[in-house]
């Protein structure tokens, strides 16, 4: 649900006004020295290579072309943040569990994105995105081990939502919050999404402009 719930249509009008700003790609960041200055509210997007978080923030974005996309797993191999000049930064983290991309390079994405949840204090919240066809992976669980082990708030979004029948998706959303019923860094609500359809944008935009709220 919007986070308003006493007027869930004044946080979903103020999500669209904030995302409507024009967004522009500040830096990738390939080392932890290499981090821009701490400022403003940030929010990440994490998830499996190849889960869509780059359509994902092109989609809340309204812009296309913002974060790179492609078919090849493993193609984000920094962090990149985006910002809207509004106060809110967006960062895409390099996907996780790719199997095929040589171990060093692994471990450096590993360690970088690690380094930057413990120590980075301006970090409101990460999304942990979940790919509606498969549910909660073993990859997946690795990850959110570590966002509750940093104490790093976490929600989950799931993806490509337009591509199951809604009593699938059911299914998938009842598994996704046995998952993470117990997690103690989880927030509980659950938001489904379509990039190609837009389903699910507006409470995320909400959601995160709530975020930055003073």
């Amino acid at each position: 649900m919007p986070p308003d719930a006493d007027d869930p249509g004044a946080a979903l009008e103020a999500g669209r006004i904030a995302f409507a700003r024009p967004w522009r790609f500040v830096m990738g960041v390939a080392a932890i020295a290499g981090l821009p200055e701490a400022s403003g509210t940030e929010i990440a997007f994490a998830g499996r290579s190849n889960v869509g978080k780059s359509s994902l923030i092109n989609a809340l974005t309204g812009q296309g072309t913002l974060a790179r996309t492609s078919n090849t797993p493993g193609r984000t191999q920094e962090l990149n943040f985006f910002t809207n000049d509004g106060g809110i930064v967006i960062v895409d983290m390099p996907g996780y569990g790719y199997a095929r991309a040589p171990k060093a390079d692994v471990d450096a994405w590993t360690r970088l994105v690690f380094d930057f949840l413990r120590g980075r204090a301006n970090l409101r919240r990460v999304y942990v995105l979940i790919d509606a066809r498969h549910g909660v992976k073993a990859n997946d669980r690795e990850a959110l081990d570590i966002l509750d082990k940093a104490a790093v708030s976490y929600q989950i979004v799931l993806t490509k939502c337009d591509k199951e029948r809604p009593g699938e998706l059911d299914k998938v959303l009842a598994a996704t919050r046995a998952a993470i019923a117990k997690r103690p860094a989880a927030h509980p609500e659950i938001i489904a999404t379509s990039s190609a359809t837009g389903a699910g944008l507006d409470v995320l935009r909400a959601e995160i402009v709530a975020l930055h709220a003073p």
